[in-house]
């Protein structure tokens, strides 16, 4: 099936890509190509189908991307080429790649397309008319259903993560979307796994493809303790407080990487609403700038800089003493490449990872890529800031004893005790009080559970309007909740789908945020409302839930399936 090439390429400039593109890539920071990138952009920009076996954080991105930038006609406002990825977060990450690569080429328009997101708002996007458009497969199916999204002019597909999307039973959505697609346009096929049914649809929808396997290489970085917190989105901006109150060391700087431009000015004006100097560095920022927020943290002017993965790319500061990956990165060698920010010049470091629990998947990609594994912590509680702001004030007093003239103040103390009549230990306790200044000692922020990770609080049956007769499926229930609600597809529990109706169980802490999130989602393009199923109906027998359905229901087994 797969033909095997290995060309002599390997600078960007040997692609013979347009100026636009050569510009947006010496601006995006890439330096050299990857095994992926020279064999597989070579083989797109001839218009070959190609079959890539690489990991995650391969380059895989830009490897397809540009191809596709080169060849779009920016003249023509219609969808021209269409990205396939498992996950929202991936979809946003890859139409973000498209944007920096495609910037300069003069209005390349980019729409991702997942749910979670009013399908109204989408539609309104595709009818002004877009180059680009990068999406879930249920989100897809969706829009092409509704004829909301022409394929007419379609010149490229590419299917991201396919093993991914087999593992979530996304693969016969693929599969349809591709038989919807016209003959005769090219598709790339990317997955860290070839399994059978992959090669299936090579076979099926691929017109003679090339095979490209690139060969996994580990990269360690023994110098640097990586450890990782399981914490939610909501909860990242209090335990990274928590974080720099029990880690920071004086003298040090911190080194946080958030993964767009917004994010990282909003953080930054966070932590600076908390007392930190901290800053913010992005693309958009011209060198003097950046050069000029480097030079404040070289000279102990900034504590903290909060950065995207461009902005840091060729700057070096030895005083780095921890890295914290506020948002996980999606592409393993831009972890290595954050971490190695500290414990330069033979010095050790310290990086952190803030790992949603849906982002455990890509936490493994990572440890598989670096050849370490990197170690949990708990939260820091309240008693532990405290305990580490008491320890550093007796540090800065003792330092003060050591190091300054202190004769003048202990007249003074002495003084003040005469007068006053009090003990010279109270003196001492209402000057310390005055040195902390709106800085106390004890913690008054909300409390943050010391173990934030998943817990096991039971599962709640929901009731769903629709089943075996809207052509429902298991994997269309998993789907729409993981996509739409921001479920772990592992945590969804029994699906039980019947004629005109399916019951599926989610864990108790989702609970609100499904009925939120679904309400108004579809499930395989038809709309399905969503509710708590009643103790009578969690309870009935399948045949008597039908009957008190449909009264003239014939007894019909009912197909009970638990997601895996």
């Amino acid at each position: 099936m797969y033909k095997f090439m290995d060309p002599k390429i390997d600078t960007f400039d040997q692609f013979n890509l347009s100026e636009p593109l050569r510009l947006a890539i010496e601006e995006s920071g890439l330096r050299s190509t990857t095994p992926i990138q020279i064999r597989t952009i070579p083989l797109l920009l001839a218009g070959r189908d190609v079959v890539g076996q690489a990991q995650t954080g391969t380059g895989k991105t830009a490897a397809f991307a540009l191809p596709i930038l080169q060849r779009l006609d920016i003249n023509h406002r219609a969808v021209q080429g269409l990205i396939l990825t498992p996950t929202r977060e991936l979809g946003i990450q890859v139409a973000e790649a498209f944007h920096t690569y495609g910037k300069h080429l003069g209005g390349v328009r980019i729409l991702p397309v997942y749910g979670g997101q009013p399908i109204q708002q989408q539609i309104r996007r595709l009818q002004s008319g877009v180059h680009l458009v990068v999406g879930t497969p249920g989100r897809i199916m969706d829009h092409l259903r509704r004829k909301t999204l022409d394929l007419g002019s379609l010149k490229m597909v590419v299917l991201d993560e396919a093993d991914e999307m087999l593992r979530m039973g996304f693969i016969e959505d693929v599969e349809w979307i591709l038989s919807q697609a016209p003959e005769g346009r090219q598709t790339a096929l990317f997955s860290a796994t070839i399994p059978q049914e992959i090669r299936r649809i090579a076979e099926r929808y691929l017109t003679d493809p090339v095979g490209i396997e690139i060969e996994h290489k580990t990269l360690t970085v023994p110098t640097i303790e990586q450890r990782y917190l399981i914490v939610s989105e909501q909860q990242k901006v209090e335990a990274l407080t928590h974080i720099l109150e029990t880690e920071a060391d004086p003298g040090e700087a911190i080194l946080i990487f958030a993964s767009t431009k917004i994010g990282t000015a909003e953080l930054a004006e966070k932590l600076q609403a908390r007392g930190y100097a901290a800053e913010a560095m992005h693309g958009d920022m011209n060198q003097a700038q950046r050069e000029s927020v480097v030079r404040r943290l070289r000279d102990g002017q900034l504590e903290i800089v909060v950065a995207t993965d461009v902005a840091a790319r060729g700057w070096d500061v030895e005083r780095i003493g921890l890295v914290v990956n506020y948002d996980i990165p999606y592409d393993t060698e831009s972890y290595v490449h954050r971490i190695g920010r500290t414990g330069r010049a033979g010095r050790t470091g310290s990086a952190l990872l803030f790992v949603t629990p849906r982002q455990k998947r890509m936490m493994r990609e990572i440890e598989r890529y670096t050849g370490q594994s990197i170690q949990p912590v708990k939260m820091p509680t309240r008693a532990d800031v405290a305990a580490r702001r008491i320890a550093l004030f007796k540090e800065r007093i003792l330092n003060t004893l050591e190091e300054e003239e202190l004769e003048l103040y202990l007249n003074l103390v002495e003084d003040l005790s005469v007068e006053s009549g009090r003990d010279m230990a109270e003196i001492a306790a209402a000057t310390a009080r005055l040195a902390r200044g709106d800085k106390p000692l004890e913690v008054i922020v909300e409390p943050i559970p010391e173990d934030v990770g998943p817990k096991d609080e039971g599962m709640v049956r929901l009731f769903i309007d629709a089943g075996r007769t809207s052509g429902i499926r298991p994997s269309d229930i998993v789907g729409a909740i993981a996509n739409e609600a921001d479920v772990p597809g592992q945590a969804i529990g029994a699906i039980d789908i019947y004629d005109r109706f399916s019951f599926v169980d989610v864990p108790a802490k989702y609970l609100h945020q499904v009925l939120d999130r679904m309400s108004g989602a579809t499930i395989r393009s038809r709309d399905a409302k969503i509710r708590i199923a009643t103790p009578k109906e969690g309870t009935a027998t399948p045949w008597k839930r039908e009957k008190q359905k449909n009264k003239r229901f014939k007894p019909r087994a009912g197909k009970k399936l638990r997601n895996r």
